[in-house]
């Protein structure tokens, strides 16, 4: 019995799709047989203590920015972070981070214009805030080669945080403002890496990855209204804005 040109074709071409597919199994299969060289970077039973402080402060005089004109104000904003953790096993380190931070704006004025026809006004705007937070951290240190100066590590933050602000605009018989209670879960992942300038300090620089973040905020307006809203937000992106540069000892 003869087979059809086309079902003869089929055939021919499954047969040689399955001769070109066993040679490249094998060939990904050796190509993934890789020799690692690592060192141990952190040994067990070290103490790693370490600090990380920001600061920023602006100033704005008639500044323009976009659709934002006349900017007159001053800004700050303040973060420090203590930590301690121990390595329980070669390159593995666990525990804590405090967090405090506070930022203050004074806006004077500032004119918001979307188009000719078309503008805002906002003036005497103040904003005060503190936050608190802990976190729980787990790292897993490597080396770069055999390198024992310079090293990456993963770290996995759970924060329990909380904090207060106040808002107020206007003045005299037309100030009105709101105080806010806040408090915050977040999950994250932060990747850093770390350079020891000798046997016992080193510099890090970390930045967020990933994570997922929950705040519930209460509000009071004026002594009288009051109202809550809750927020949930995930993060699985490079974050430019959360690079953090700090010191951290080895003991």
């Amino acid at each position: 019995m003869k087979l059809p040109i086309s079902h003869l074709k089929r055939l021919i071409a499954i047969v040689t799709l399955i001769m070109s597919l066993a040679p490249s199994s094998a060939v990904a299969q050796e190509s993934f047989e890789r020799d690692l060289e690592s060192v141990v970077f952190v040994p067990k039973g070290q103490w790693i203590t370490g600090l990380s402080i920001n600061y920023s402060m602006s100033n704005q005089n008639k500044y323009q920015f976009l659709i934002f004109e006349g900017i007159s104000g001053d800004t700050y904003d303040f973060k420090i972070s203590p930590m301690l953790m121990f390595a329980f096993k070669d390159d593995m380190a666990a525990g804590g981070r405090f967090n405090y931070s506070r930022a203050l704006t004074k806006l004077e004025e500032a004119d918001i214009v979307l188009d000719s026809e078309t503008g805002y006004n906002i003036d005497h705007l103040y904003r005060l805030s503190h936050n608190y937070s802990v976190s729980g951290c787990y790292r897993n240190y490597f080396s770069i080669g055999r390198s024992k100066r310079f090293g990456f590590y993963n770290e996995v933050q759970l924060t329990l945080g909380g904090g207060q602000s106040k808002l107020m605009q206007g003045k005299s018989t037309e100030l009105t403002g709101a105080y806010e209670r806040n408090f915050s879960l977040d999950v994250g992942l932060v990747p850093g890496l770390c350079v020891f300038l000798n046997n016992y300090s080193a510099m890090e620089v970390s930045i967020g990855v990933l994570g997922f973040k929950y705040t519930d905020t209460k509000t009071i307006t004026d002594q009288i209204y009051v109202s809550r809203r809750n927020s949930k937000s995930a993060n699985f992106r490079l974050n430019l804005f959360s690079i953090s540069f700090g010191a951290s000892f080895y003991l």
